[in-house]
C-alpha cells in the first residue's frame, strides 16, 4: 500500500468536508468528459480552463473524467481531487489500442458505463449537468439519466455524431446501427435545455440533420488565453532552440493527425519547396490515425524539410506554438460542420499568421478572413500553399502584419473574458437560481489553456 504523508490525509479530509458544506448551499455544475489533463486531448484542455473558470467566478463545478487514455505522458491523476469551488473525479478506464477507432470505442464504451452508475446518484441532487461529445455516444448517457432522474442537461458538441462518421466513410448511413444511434441522438439533443456548438457551419449542419429538434442551439468558440500565449522572439525561446528552429522558417502544424484533418496538402506542399531548395522546416506536431501514413510518404518522396515530434507537455505549448512562423490548420470538406479545431485560438494568440486547408465554405476560412490574418487553400492547393509560404517567409514584415492582426481579433471575438462570459449566461439560463446561490467568486488567475 503507497504510503500517504498524514498533512496530505488531513489536507484531504478538510477538501471533502468543505465541499460537501458548499455542496448543500450553492448550485452546482457537473461536466462529463472523458478526456482531461494529464491527457494532452485539446477538449480535455479546454474543459480544464473552462470548468475552473467558471469556478472561480462562483459555480461550484464538479468534473467526471478518466484517467489519461488517449496521449499523455503520465499514465495517471489524482483520483479526486479538489481546487477553488472545484472537485474533479477521476474514474478508472481501459487503454485498449488507444490511437486506434476500434480501441477507442471500446474504452469510451467502458468509461460510460462506470460513469453512469455514478450519475445515477449525483444527479439526483437536481443541479444541472454539461455532457460534451467526448465519447460520442456521451449525450445518450445523458439522456438516460435526464429520462430515470429528471436532471436538467445541456449538452457541449464538439463533433457532430454519428453523422462525421457516416461522411468520413467509416459508417454506411442505411446500417441499423447509424439509424439506430440517429434516433437515440435525435431524443438525446431534443431533450437538452440547450445546445452549445463551436461554429456557424456546426450550428447550420445540426439544424440540417436533426430538423425535428428544437432546442435552443447557443454558438460559442473555443478560446485561448492571450495571457499564457504570446509571441515570443526564438532568441529566447527554449523550444525553438533544443530543436535548432532559431534561424530557419519554420511551418507548425500541431495536433490530431486524424480522418478529419487533411496533412497530404502540407506534405506535398514541402516537396514542391524542397524542389526549390527555399529554406523551410515544416514540423507536424502529435499523433493520430493518419500519422503513419503521413511518415510514409514523407520517406517516400524523401523529404528532408519535414519533422515529427510527439505531443508536447503543456508547459511547453506556450513556447511551442510561438516557434511557428506560420500555422497550418486544416479540416477536411467532408467533415465541415461537424468538426471544429479548437487550435486555430492557440496560433492567433501566438500572433503567427496561419494558413487553413479547408472547403470554400468553411468557417476557418471565414474566421482567417474576418481577421486578415493569412490564407486559405483548398484540399490539393499544394503549389498555391507553397508559393504563399515562400513569400512569408521572404517578407518579415508581412508575417508581423498577420499575426498582430489574428491576436488582434482573438482578444476581441475568443478570448476568455468574451467566451467564458457567453458560457456563464447559457448555464445560468437552466440554473435553480430560486433554490441555491452562487458561491463567493475569487480572482481569476491566469488559465491553463490550448494543447496541441
Amino acid at each position: 500500500m503507497a504510503f500517504i504523508p498524514a498533512s496530505l490525509a488531513v489536507s484531504n479530509v478538510i477538501d471533502r468536508l468543505r465541499w460537501r458544506v458548499q455542496d448543500s448551499a450553492n448550485m452546482r455544475l457537473t461536466i462529463v468528459t472523458q478526456f482531461f489533463p494529464p491527457d494532452f486531448a485539446a477538449t480535455g484542455q479546454f474543459i480544464d480552463d473552462l470548468s475552473r473558470r467558471l469556478a472561480e467566478g462562483g459555480l461550484q463545478t464538479l468534473v467526471l473524467t478518466g484517467q489519461p487514455s488517449y496521449a499523455y505522458s503520465r499514465s495517471s491523476g489524482d483520483r479526486i481531487q479538489f481546487d477553488y469551488n472545484r472537485c474533479i473525479r477521476r474514474t478508472s478506464v481501459s487503454r485498449l489500442w488507444p490511437t486506434r477507432l476500434r480501441g477507442r470505442v471500446v474504452n469510451s464504451l467502458l468509461f460510460c458505463l462506470r460513469t453512469q452508475l455514478r450519475l445515477f446518484r449525483q444527479a439526483r441532487r437536481g443541479d444541472l449537468l454539461i455532457f460534451t461529445t467526448e465519447p460520442a455516444y456521451l449525450p445518450i448517457v445523458g439522456w438516460f439519466v435526464h429520462v430515470l432522474t429528471g436532471a436538467p442537461y445541456v449538452v457541449l458538441l464538439y463533433d457532430l455524431y454519428p453523422d462525421i462518421a457516416v461522411s468520413l466513410g467509416v459508417l454506411d448511413h442505411a446500417a441499423p446501427l447509424v439509424r439506430f444511434w440517429r434516433w437515440l441522438q435525435t431524443r438525446s439533443l431534443a431533450s437538452a435545455k440547450e445546445l452549445i456548438v463551436l461554429s456557424s457551419t456546426m450550428r447550420e449542419r445540426l439544424q440540417e440533420h436533426y430538423p425535428t429538434v428544437k432546442t435552443p442551439v447557443s454558438l460559442i468558440p473555443s478560446w485561448a488565453d492571450p495571457e499564457r500565449i504570446r509571441p515570443m522572439a526564438k532568441a529566447h525561446n527554449s523550444f525553438a532552440k533544443q530543436h535548432g528552429l532559431e534561424s530557419v522558417f519554420t511551418v507548425l502544424y500541431s495536433g490530431n493527425q486524424g480522418r478529419c484533418h487533411d496533412l497530404v496538402t502540407l506534405v506535398d506542399a514541402a516537396a514542391v519547396l524542397q524542389s526549390q531548395s527555399s529554406p523551410v522546416q515544416v514540423v507536424i506536431v502529435g499523433s493520430g490515425a493518419r500519422h503513419g501514413e503521413l511518415v510514409e510518404r514523407v520517406q517516400a518522396l524523401k523529404l528532408t524539410n519535414v519533422r515529427f515530434l510527439p505531443y508536447q507537455d503543456h508547459a511547453r505549448v506556450p513556447e511551442m506554438l510561438a516557434t511557428a512562423d506560420l500555422a497550418v490548420v486544416s479540416l477536411l470538406a467532408e467533415a465541415e460542420g461537424q468538426v471544429a479545431p479548437s487550435k486555430l485560438y492557440g496560433h492567433l494568440a501566438a500572433a503567427t499568421p496561419i494558413a487553413v486547408i479547408c472547403s470554400e465554405r468553411s468557417y476557418l476560412r471565414q474566421e482567417v478572413e474576418r481577421a486578415g490574418c493569412g490564407a486559405a487553400f483548398r484540399s490539393g492547393e499544394a503549389g498555391e500553399l507553397a508559393a504563399f509560404i515562400e513569400t512569408l517567409s521572404g517578407d518579415p514584415a508581412l508575417c508581423q502584419r498577420l499575426g498582430q492582426a489574428g491576436r488582434l481579433h482573438l482578444e476581441r471575438t475568443a478570448s476568455p473574458s468574451v467566451t467564458v462570459k457567453a458560457y456563464a449566461r447559457a448555464l445560468a439560463r437552466h440554473l435553480p437560481l430560486k433554490l441555491k446561490s452562487y458561491a463567493p467568486a475569487r480572482t481569476i488567475r491566469p488559465a491553463a489553456q490550448a494543447s496541441t
